[in-house]
């Protein structure tokens, strides 16, 4: 079952933020699990960010967290975000194709 995870933060250095994800990117290519991702930011409180990221199930997920370069991501983000970021799990019950 396909499988999303959402990572609600804030924070006020977003440039930092946009930096480790590039370098997370860059060093897990071809050992991550992860399928997709979407950085957005919330639109009436600028330093509120949602990364949602699309895996092929749950247990690929976790793959993709024990990971050393998504742990090491991990831990930098810490440091860049005020605060807990909130994780949100969610396996997919229905995909539906809205185009046609």
């Amino acid at each position: 079952m396909a499988f999303i995870q959402l990572v609600e933060y804030t924070t006020s250095r977003p440039d930092e933020v946009d930096g480790i994800i590039a370098e997370w990117q860059q060093a897990g290519q071809g050992k991550r699990t992860a399928r997709r991702a979407l950085n957005t930011r919330h639109r009436e409180d600028p330093n509120r960010y949602c990364q949602i990221v699309f895996f092929d199930s749950y247990e690929s997920a976790m793959e993709n967290s024990q990971l050393p370069e998504t742990q090491e991501f991990a831990r930098r983000m810490a440091e860049l975000v005020d605060g807990e970021p909130t994780f949100r799990n969610l396996d997919v019950v229905e995909d539906i194709d809205l185009t046609g």
